[in-house]
């Protein structure tokens, strides 16, 4: 640009020809002095450190380590090609790294769709002091990294009940009411134990108060049984109903296995599949995760009969069924309620489904004018009608959930728990 700069100005002052050849060969020393600077040596080092697999819905961590070998400090414009899923083509971070120096870059990634995640090269332009050429560095060529259902999440919950916060995130502490738990032994009564486990012929043989011991009943099987028809593909917050229900399927499934029950699970629409049997195995994590990993939506009108013929056959022990599904109108439950009211005769099932958190947006908004009284009214009918829906669930005996899509984890932990704790399963 410089040059042609030069060339238009002796083009229009030709008297200043002389000072303009002058100028022209400053700057093809330039040039040449900045082009030597950049080339003569490999100048700057770089790698791009990807996890072994993405979080979906989550922020994963993306490094870059570079190494200055000039010596001078270097001008540098990254430019890292991402996988095509986030259509992103302008990513580019700017710094700049002294001589002889390290320095690590960290960017985050929130992934969407579970699958393979490719990525292409890492694109470092550099610039001299000079900054009159620019030299292209071309690192990390076509990595590939899956993106799996949200083990971040899994974590975070996990290293809660170990701290023994679980409460500051909703988890309440439920009143145990029942008695289906197992004798473990007879012991001495200390204050604060319940004098309803008082051994009266322990107590009379021994001379002072003796109470029962009892622990909750273990290895009961506890099924994540998820709805991949169409209506799980409505997206919120970039993340589909599936996803949501993906995630919390994973979380639940180690809270259910570190309670010592046993955790399965399988997904339905026109027919059962990716069925994991309830089992209390080391590797029945990992093996659920594999499982969710390759669930998709098949975009068909789930067949809610299949699914109570599919229960009726192979779930012959008495289980918890945790069903993530949606239901917009109170017609669209009539439509399946005969199936579910069989499948809660011989298991105790809790259907989970969502508020639709743009409807209660409308709610919440003043109305100006005609049309915006009629999407309120319109929004709060449908609003309406998920409670409708709780009532006439439990009006059958079947208890549910209705969450946003972002509380659906917690929301479904502490259903666990309650029910646990009551003894109803």
């Amino acid at each position: 640009m410089i040059l042609v700069a030069l060339f238009i100005l002796a083009y229009i002052y030709p008297g200043l020809l002389s000072i303009v050849t002058i100028l022209f060969f400053i700057a093809i020393g330039l040039v040449i002095i900045d082009f030597i600077l950049l080339f003569k040596q490999k100048g700057i080092s770089a790698s791009r450190i990807l996890p072994e697999k993405l979080s979906n819905g989550d922020d994963n961590p993306i490094e870059i380590t570079l190494q200055n070998d000039y010596n001078f400090t270097a001008v540098l414009q990254l430019i890292d090609e991402m996988p095509f899923q986030y259509q992103k083509r302008d990513f580019e971070i700017n710094t700049q790294l002294s001589k002889h120096n390290k320095k690590k870059i960290t960017y985050t990634l929130r992934p969407l769709e579970r699958g393979e995640y490719y990525f292409g090269s890492l694109n470092i332009y550099v610039n001299s002091p000079i900054a009159l050429v620019t030299r292209r560095y071309e690192f990390a060529k076509d990595a590939m990294v899956p993106n799996y259902p949200s083990f971040l999440q899994l974590r975070k919950y996990m290293l809660l009940a170990f701290s023994n916060k679980l409460f500051e995130y909703g988890l309440k502490k439920i009143r145990r009411i029942g008695h289906t738990m197992e004798f473990e032994q007879i012991k001495d009564y200390v204050n604060g134990d319940d004098i309803r486990n008082i051994n009266w012929k322990a107590t009379a043989k021994r001379s002072q108060l003796m109470v029962n011991q009892f622990q909750d009943e273990r290895s009961q099987p506890i099924y994540s049984v998820i709805d991949k028809g169409r209506a799980m593909k409505m997206p919120f917050d970039g993340l589909s109903l599936l996803d949501y229900a993906i995630n919390a399927t994973l979380v639940i499934s180690n809270v259910a296995l570190k309670k010592q029950d046993k955790a399965g699970m399988f997904t339905f629409s026109r027919k059962v599949e990716n069925k994991v049997v309830a089992e209390r195995r080391p590797s029945q994590m990992n093996k659920i995760l594999e499982t969710l990993y390759n669930v998709n939506t098949d975009f068909s009108e789930s067949d809610f009969s299949r699914l109570y013929i599919d229960v009726k056959r192979s779930l012959t022990q008495r289980g918890l069924l945790l069903l993530y599904t949606n239901f917009e109108t109170l017609d669209a439950l009539h439509r399946q309620l005969p199936y579910l009211k069989a499948i809660a005769k011989n298991h105790l099932l809790v259907v989970i489904f969502f508020e639709n958190t743009e409807l209660q947006k409308l709610t919440n908004v003043e109305a100006h004018n005609t049309f915006d009284i009629f999407q309120k009214t319109v929004a709060e009918k449908f609003m309406y009608e998920k409670k409708l829906i709780v009532n006439e669930l439990q009006k059958h005996g079947i208890q549910s959930i209705l969450t946003t899509p972002e509380n659906l984890t917690i929301n479904t932990i502490n259903k666990y728990l309650e029910i646990k704790a009551r003894g109803l399963l």
